[in-house]
């Protein structure tokens, strides 16, 4: 799960410094443009397949997580290495991943987590580092632990996604304390994605492990998620250098250099696939499929805006159209059709008939509305600037809602907005199911927590009302973790972290979420309580000007 740092990368890409970006403030009394339906009582029925036309009633409560950002002692991937301190060898970069949450240590012990909440599902990543800390050896030990943990989630009743890259590589796939891979592709460093030699060494070593997944896993396993927000991620890692290995082709070279990485990632993708298809044959839960294999997107409302108002302009209409090409639809049109617009100009120029059918159901995860305008145009060949909450580029929307604050991640949760995007990719792709794959709140106040997922539920129920196929909500995140450059600050859990001794303790959300699985629907009480459209509760530690909600520590 990434977010803010996308916008961040956007401005970077526009050569825009940093200290130049100001806050926006203040509220709208705008309404969305279209109110929920009247509640039907009954929301959901039992869960199901992902892809069968048997499952489309079918509807599934589970929770997210992320290895890399709960895990303890993770040595072996970019991430530890990255953030660990310059005086203990490491590259020093933000704050260091350390222990996480200690999710490797606890994680049989978490599976009651699940559990208390009457989830169906839990999608987690398993970490290829520690499967495989050095290329073509395996640890046994580490394969075995996660066999183990998938063993116990099939025993307590619990189905899994399991997502094969959620941004982190072994360190030897592209190790970020030679990124610029002065020696050459090799096993100890195979120069990453994009690399001209290296890349298809890259792709192959993706394609192999997720061909070992599936041969460990796959009579546990009947659901992978290849890739995790991958326009984000080859944002921040491949574009502008916020995460490891830290290149930044879109500030140097967009389409000459981070086009080749984005090609790579969609070969990657198409690769595990199959690979995955071809070796998972054992239909682990009996519903008659053995592997589905999908991916997931971060998804947002992007919305045309002037002078912090929603914008009817034209120029800023087309603008809001283009960002969504770029940001939504790209890789999953290739996945779709076998075809790939190189120069970003809305119309396919290169034929790839080995990534066509590749995509079995979408994931998308939705977490705030962003203003965009063409009015300026300071993001390259987009030709376009987009705003959200503290990164206002010249497009900032007032929030509609006025409890709305800024410091840990930067952006406004606005509920109609994952409606849209539901809509949109329902009409655009209907024969792919769709899941809600992540959607969440950081937040220390309860109350605020359980009314962002009921919200987000009554959205889901009402593009389910008009037709789409909407099969699942999975909430980010089950407990507290590391969320990548803000590191530990955002409390995005529905079962907070005590960071000194690792307790787990459930918050509002967990137990609204945990009643709403319970009961397969959401109640009268409920949807008076947390859900509609108006203010959410104040967030906790709101200073004088309404703008702050918390002290921007470790």
């Amino acid at each position: 799960m990434y977010r803010a740092v996308r916008l961040a990368a956007l401005a970077l890409a526009a050569g825009l410094p940093l200290a130049h970006v100001s806050g926006c403030g203040g509220d709208d009394t705008s309404s969305p443009d279209a109110a929920p339906p009247p509640p039907t009582d009954i929301l959901y029925a039992t869960p199901g397949s992902l892809t069968q036309a048997s499952g489309q009633g079918s509807f599934r409560f589970g929770a997210a997580s992320a290895a890399t950002q709960i895990e303890d002692q993770d040595t072996s991937t970019d991430w530890y290495q990255w953030t660990l301190p310059v005086a203990m060898g490491g590259l020093g970069h933000d704050t260091f991943v350390g222990d996480a949450a200690q999710g490797y240590t606890k994680a049989i012990e978490d599976i009651q987590l699940l559990k208390d909440m009457h989830l169906d599902s839990y999608r987690f990543s398993i970490e290829w580092a520690r499967i495989e800390p050095m290329q073509g050896v395996h640890d046994d030990a580490a394969v075995q632990h996660y066999r183990d943990f998938l063993r116990a989630l099939h025993d307590a009743g619990i189905k899994p996604i399991v997502t094969v890259h959620h941004f982190s590589f072994p360190v030897w796939v592209h190790d970020p304390r030679d990124a610029a891979c002065s020696h050459g592709p090799r096993p100890t460093n195979l120069c990453g994605l994009g690399h001209p030699v290296g890349g298809a060494m890259v792709v192959a070593a993706m394609a192999a492990h997720a061909k070992f997944l599936a041969e460990q896993y796959g009579d546990l396993v009947d659901e992978w998620g290849t890739l995790n927000e991958p326009v984000n991620y080859l944002l921040a890692s491949y574009g502008v250098g916020y995460f490891p290995p830290g290149q930044k082709y879109v500030l140097t070279d967009l389409l000459g250099k981070f086009i080749p990485v984005v090609r790579d990632m969609m070969s990657a993708h198409a690769a595990m696939y199959k690979a995955i298809k071809e070796t998972d044959t054992v239909d682990a839960d009996g519903d008659g499929v053995a592997a589905e294999v999908g991916l997931s997107l971060l998804v947002s409302a992007w919305t045309p805006a002037a002078s912090n108002e929603v914008s009817t302009d034209p120029v800023d209409l087309a603008a809001r159209d283009r960002i969504v090409y770029f940001d939504h639809h790209l890789f999953i049109d290739s996945f779709v059709n076998g075809n790939f617009d190189a120069d970003l100009d809305g119309t396919p120029d290169e034929d790839h008939p080995e990534w066509k059918g590749t995509v079995d159901w979408l994931g998308l995860q939705y977490y705030f509305r962003i203003g965009v305008t063409g009015q300026r145009k300071l993001v390259p060949v987009l030709d376009l600037t987009p705003c959200s909450g503290d990164y206002d580029l010249g497009s900032c929307l007032l929030p509609t809602d006025p409890t709305f604050c800024v410091p840990q991640m930067g952006y406004e949760f606005y509920a109609p907005g994952l409606y849209d995007v539901l809509k949109d990719f329902g009409t655009r792709y209907p024969e792919l199911p769709l899941m809600v794959t992540e959607g969440g709140i950081a937040t220390k106040t309860g109350a605020r927590r359980a009314e962002n997922l009921v919200r987000s539920l009554e959205q889901i129920e009402r593009a389910r009302n008009e037709g789409v196929d909407v099969r699942g909500y999975y909430h980010w995140s089950l407990y507290d973790n590391f969320e990548w450059n803000e590191g530990f600050v955002p409390r995005f859990g529905l079962y907070t972290v005590d960071y000194d001794t690792y307790a787990r303790t459930a918050t509002e959300g967990a137990t609204v979420l945990g009643d709403i699985a319970a009961g397969r629907k959401l109640t009268a009480a409920q949807r008076g309580k947390y859900g509609g459209l108006g203010p959410m509760t104040p967030e906790t530690g709101v200073d004088a000007t309404g703008k702050f909600c918390y002290e921007l520590k470790p």
